[in-house]
């Protein structure tokens, strides 16, 4: 065979005029504070991108906002019914409300003003959906802001470090409500982590993008949310004025230095305190007077004096906090207290982990500036350990800090055992190869995983009755209303139940029901689960404080009507029957006799009732339509009332009460027998 040596073959070229944007190149391996020792030339370690953050944050803040308990009934009377009240147009006012006090800002209210419209436009006359909207909007601003801090302690702290605080926010029971809670302490808390996630990248006089997103998130968080959530920017203010950072200062330089920190600092300020303008203006018009919610909150809470103030409201000892830390956080606390101690002991075992050992008179020290990093948790704590009212939400702005913390701790403890094995090995490659280090971490994150979702899970299965069996209202007692009194529209023959459209509630105005609140009034999860058409109303009970008052549904006082904001002069209306002494008012109360369905919890183990407080639910004048097991946590072992322990070993340490939807059997039939005449009148 010969070999045809005449073919020719054509070959183009590309075009040659395209210009290729090159590849970012990656970050330095070794770039943040914290600095490996052992497998330096190794690939980075794993960490999630943003965007893959993001999703897996989603599926967990989303599960949240469906399945989370509402744990404050000051989220539900101050936040969740005002913003009802701006919807739907009624709802309950606290005294907080009154524009005698205006401790609440409609400002904040009216963010979340957006997605209830949204829900209403999706699912018509179904509350549910507005509700669990506003829900989701929390969970995705929490998200961005998890993966937001997230990212930069990865970049500027360590990769390790971002993956353990990765997963501990992911997990940790606080996280899980703080999250998707309706609270400017929430808010507080998605503000601060966006402010850090800017803070931590180090502070040099170039770097003004820096200085300006940090002062104006902090800015927002503290005037829109929670003033006092400003003390966690002190150690920020602190490095901004005084330390060096990222600059190299000779001494000849140094005051005209600090000369242009406090003139940048002072400059951004000013330009963040323009958020307090749109606030301002929106609580002035909707309280109907000059209004500065933020100073009215410290005033109250600093200079309330001696009979009013927030000491009106529960005290608890200094350790409350810590106790309540424990619960959500477990073995994470500790570590995060320990943290700034670890560092000095990193300071003198481990001093390599933090880069430069003897750092230069012009330049600051890494352990400076991770110590400020570390601070703003140990500030929060002490301040608010320090004062006598406490409450759990208060703590939220810190919980990304404390995991923060606890992550750092956890990488310089497995350090010291890095240390360690060298020392009694003499082997650095036998380090570099042993699985010891890596199993420390790995069981101290996923033990606290697993503890947090225990935690999670006890809180779902003891304590979401409240949720569930207004949720029965619903979905059962109101469509068996309108069926057997003819309200419901008769379907075809052989209608499949995917077949059969929506129930349409709205007819249930016409029975005129009153769903009735007793001692379970600070369970009351709010008008968004209750549909239009039933009024709740609290009947007295041994609680003697002051409960919330309806709205006013009509005013015309003063030519208020004339002057509508939001289409609701109700807001600037002043009731004579609200105070800030937490001094009981009677009108805010109705008779037993008026209410056709009551919530009440009973314990048949263990009874607790009284003249005012009486068993309702064994009692043959109330109906039992739909009970759920309650926890009695006083008669319940305190471990497994604290997590859930599966197994009948564990559970039946546990004791519970059933949680209950009552009917008055006798004022529910006899309207059921009104409207029944009513329809068939109409029908002939």
């Amino acid at each position: 065979m010969t070999s045809n040596t005449n073919v020719q073959t054509i070959r183009f070229r590309g075009p040659t005029n395209v210009q290729t944007v090159p590849e970012k190149p990656p970050l330095p391996r070794h770039s943040g504070i914290l600095q490996d020792q052992l497998r330096r030339a190794q690939r980075r370690p794993w960490t999630p991108s943003f965007s893959l953050a993001v999703r897996i944050l989603l599926l967990v803040r989303v599960a949240g906002a469906m399945y989370s308990n509402i744990n404050d009934c000051d989220e539900v009377f101050n936040f969740w019914e005002p913003l009802h009240f701006l919807d739907q147009g009624y709802g309950f006012q606290t005294w907080e409300l009154s524009p005698q006090f205006a401790l609440r800002s409609w400002a904040y209210i009216l963010l979340h003003s957006l997605p209830p419209r949204l829900g209403n436009i999706i699912l018509p006359g179904d509350k549910r959906a507005a509700f669990f909207a506003v829900r989701i909007l929390l969970a995705v601003t929490s998200v961005f802001a998890e993966a937001a801090f997230y990212r930069v302690v990865v970049e500027r702290i360590h990769e390790r470090v971002g993956r353990y605080l990765f997963f501990m926010l992911l997990f940790s029971a606080g996280m899980w409500s703080a999250s998707t809670a309706l609270l400017p302490s929430s808010f507080a808390m998605y503000t601060s982590a966006f402010a850090f996630s800017y803070s931590f990248a180090p502070s040099s006089a170039k770097n003004y993008l820096r200085t300006l997103a940090t002062t104006l998130l902090f800015a927002t968080g503290a005037i829109v949310g929670w003033p006092f959530s400003l003390a966690l920017a002190i150690p920020f203010v602190f490095e901004e004025l005084f330390i060096f950072s990222d600059d190299r200062v000779p001494p000849e330089i140094r005051r005209s230095w600090m000369m242009n920190r406090w003139k940048r600092l002072i400059g951004v300020g000013l330009v963040a305190s323009l958020v307090a303008v749109p606030v301002v203006v929106i609580d002035s018009l909707g309280y109907g007077s000059f209004s500065i919610v933020a100073w009215n909150i410290i005033q109250y809470n600093l200079f309330g004096g001696v009979e009013r103030g927030p000491n009106l409201y529960g005290t608890a000892p200094w350790n409350f906090y810590l106790n309540n830390l424990v619960l959500n956080f477990n073995i994470l606390v500790p570590l995060a207290l320990l943290s700034l101690p670890a560092m000095a002991v990193t300071y003198a075992v481990d001093r390599k982990r933090l880069g430069l050992t003897r750092p230069a008179a012009d330049q600051s020290s890494p352990f400076t500036i991770l110590g400020l990093r570390l601070m703003p948790f140990y500030l929060w704590l002490g301040i608010l350990s320090l004062q006598p009212h406490k409450e759990e939400r208060f703590m939220f702005p810190a919980y990304p800090l404390l995991c923060f913390n606890a992550a750092v701790c956890v990488y310089l403890m497995r350090g010291w055992l890095e240390v360690g094995f060298v020392r009694l090995t003499k082997s650095p490659y036998r380090a570099s190869q042993s699985l010891i280090f890596r199993n420390f971490t790995l069981s101290v994150v996923v033990g606290s995983m697993i503890i947090s979702l225990s935690r999670v899970i006890g809180q779902w299965h003891y304590y979401h009755a409240p949720l569930t069996v207004v949720h029965a209202l619903q979905t059962t007692e109101i469509p068996r209303l309108l069926n057997v009194t003819g309200l419901l529209p008769v379907l075809p023959p052989g209608t499949t139940e995917e077949e059969a459209p929506r129930i349409d509630l709205t007819p249930v105005k016409e029975f005129d029901l009153a769903l009735c609140f007793g001692k379970e009034w600070h369970r009351f999860q709010g008008h968004y689960l209750i549909p239009n058409g039933i009024r709740v109303e609290f009947i007295k009970s041994e609680f003697g404080g002051l409960l919330p008052r309806h709205f006013t549904e009509t005013v015309s006082v003063d030519g208020l009507i004339a002057s509508k904001w939001w289409s609701r002069p109700q807001t600037r209306y002043v009731p004579t029957d609200l105070n800030d002494l937490n001094q009981e008012d009677s009108s805010h109360y109705v008779d037993v006799s008026e209410c056709d369905y009551l919530i009440d919890v009973d314990f048949p183990k263990h009874p607790v009732y009284s003249t005012l407080e009486p068993r309702f639910a064994i009692m043959d004048e109330w109906e039992r339509v739909h009970c759920e097991p309650f926890l009695d946590a006083r008669n319940s072992m305190m471990l497994t009332r604290i997590f859930w322990l599966p197994g009948e070993t564990w559970q039946g340490r546990n004791e519970f009460g059933d949680y209950c939807l009552l009917k008055n059997r006798a004022s529910v039939a006899r309207k059921e027998a009104v409207v029944a005449q009513q329809v068939k009148q109409k029908l002939s």
